[in-house]
């Protein structure tokens, strides 16, 4: 399973991040929106690095399973 943190900042907004992704973050409203986001972004960043010939994380095998088994 992807390990997806979350945390709130002073501000309010809500950070999701994907660790084993580098960059793989994002900013938002609600930790709903944010871990939605983030789950899309970690979907698109290993077919984007494959897309251009960059070396794919090996963490690319979770992305054969559903959604729903990312770790929140």
């Amino acid at each position: 399973m992807l390990h997806v943190k979350t945390d709130r900042e002073e501000d309010g907004r809500w950070i999701a991040e994907v660790p084993a992704l580098p960059g793989v973050m994002v900013f938002e409203a609600t930790r709903e929106e944010a871990l939605a986001k983030v789950e899309a972004l970690a979907l698109r960043v290993p077919a984007d690095r494959a897309e251009h010939g960059d070396a794919v994380p090996e963490i690319a095998a979770w992305c054969r399973r559903p959604i729903g088994t990312i770790n929140r």
